[in-house]
């Protein structure tokens, strides 16, 4: 939890401080782009390869070397002088953070029964949700009051605090043998998902018709490809695409897409609707965002106790349908419109995401054995890394391409009417979601609670494979 909570508070501090970076530096905003993007690629490369790392070398010493890797290297974004100094300490920090969470991930899973993984869970969804809810309010105090350097200088104790929690209570885990490191899945995997993310990011910054753009993301095609051909063919992958058969795990996977697509769409927009129509500071828009997390954070905590009564399946529709009704809803945000409309929309997609999250990520790994938990966990985080870009690409392209529409058939003299084409921009940004959730609805018929099965309480669990209840002693 201390290693997720640092990792994910780094991300969502850093955005906030962006604008005091570039000034601090000297840099323009392409420049300054690196900063995310040297991170972003470093992820893309490690996160595949961190279930053969932890098997080769212990899920505990991995997990060790990520901590520590990480912290160091923040503290070495905190002491940069020149802005190549500042990108290289974030590719490094991106080599600890693409170990952290899918490792740790890993390590909790094995370490409960199938069925108490939705209780773990929800433990786990406690940092998921304040960290994001934290890093802005807590990185615009920063940048403020004391220094853009402390937004980095703030993971030194907790990594401090997560390392010698992990020395202390952590065991070694007994690893399989994973193989000779397959150096051209290796390549294949780290360059072909690289080169996606950035396509990606590349595209909604820049515009789809782009020369970069569309090498970047050929690229991909080719390089994921190559490395589907690859993994398929050897004995020992470095990632086993194999646990795509099966139909619990890969439905998983893209209902992870879905979700994240969805939530991330809504969670981009609401900032720059907020600060660029409403006036809203970045800590007044921090504070509209709050009710949303503390909600979904509650909604964890209910679901992680009737998931094993109720099943997967009747869950992630309900927060489906939810997420469809949020996105709808949002078309009724206006220019003057109350805030305290939007917060109770926001408090919606946290009840949503919080019927979500725990059902997905816990039937997901329903029938995934302990021996190959580690690369089914890389490839849930690769997902999840893939679905994030994904819905921010779609939601900045949609809003880029709208506004850009609507401006040309107005009176650029008359800001009353550029902000009603702006506002018509954010209301046509706000489906994107309600897509994302749709089709999310319609995969999640895929789902069978029989499936899940050993998630699901024993006598719930009978019931769902038609078998006699077990007997009282």
């Amino acid at each position: 939890m201390l290693a997720l909570i640092m990792q994910i508070l780094d991300v969502t501090i850093l955005n906030v401080a962006l604008a005091t970076l570039g000034r601090e530096f000297g840099v323009s905003a392409g420049q300054l782009q690196w900063v995310l993007t040297s991170y972003m690629i470093s992820l893309a490369v490690f996160i595949p390869a961190s279930g053969w790392i932890a098997d080769r070398f212990g899920s505990k010493r991995t997990f060790q070397l990520a901590v520590i890797t990480f912290t160091a290297a923040s503290m070495l974004c905190g002491l940069s002088t020149e802005m190549w100094m500042l990108v290289g300490a974030r590719f490094l920090q991106g080599v600890g953070g693409g170990m952290l969470v899918p490792v740790g991930q890993a390590m909790m899973f094995r370490a409960f029964p199938a069925n108490e993984r939705a209780k773990a869970g929800a433990v786990l969804s406690i940092p998921i949700t304040i960290a994001p809810m934290l890093g802005p309010l807590l990185g615009g105090f920063l940048v403020e009051y004391a220094s853009w350097r402390w937004i980095f200088f703030i993971n030194l104790p907790v990594g401090a605090l997560a390392l010698l929690f992990t020395i202390l209570f952590l065991q070694e885990e007994a690893t399989r043998d994973p193989g000779r490191f397959d150096v051209p899945g290796f390549v294949f995997a780290g360059a072909g998902l690289a080169s996606l993310l950035y396509g990606l990011d590349l595209g909604s910054q820049d515009g789809w018709t782009e020369v970069p753009v569309w090498i970047a993301l050929g690229s991909a095609v080719l390089l994921i490809g190559a490395l589907v051909w690859r993994e398929l063919r050897v004995r020992k992958p470095m990632l086993d695409l194999r646990l795509l058969s099966d139909r619990m795990f890969s439905t998983g996977n893209v209902l992870l897409i879905c979700m994240t697509g969805a939530m991330f769409g809504v969670l981009f927009l609401i900032p720059l609707y907020l600060q660029n129509l409403r006036g809203f500071s970045p800590l007044e828009a921090g504070l509209v965002l709050m009710p949303q997390a503390v909600v979904m954070l509650l909604t964890t905590q209910v679901v992680s106790r009737v998931y094993g009564r109720i099943g997967p399946k009747r869950l992630i529709l309900v927060g489906f349908a939810m997420q469809i009704c949020t996105g709808a809803l949002l078309q009724l945000q206006g220019l003057h419109t109350s805030v305290w409309l939007l917060v109770g929309l926001l408090g919606t997609q946290g009840l949503a995401m919080g019927l979500l999250m725990t059902p997905v990520q816990t039937a997901t790994f329903a029938r995934i054995s302990g021996p190959s938990m580690g690369m089914a966990s890389s490839m849930f985080n690769v997902s999840r890394q893939v679905a994030t870009a994904l819905g921010t690409a779609v939601v900045a392209t949609v809003l880029t391409v709208l506004t850009t529409r609507g401006m040309a058939t107005v009176d650029q003299a008359a800001p009353a009417q550029m902000a009603q084409v702006q506002m018509s921009a954010f209301h046509g940004a706000f489906l994107v979601s309600v897509v994302f959730a749709a089709l999310g609805m319609v995969l999640t018929l895929r789902v069978r609670d029989a499936d899940a099965a050993a998630t699901l309480d024993r006598r719930n669990a009978a019931a769902r494979k038609g078998e006699p209840e077990p007997s009282k002693p």
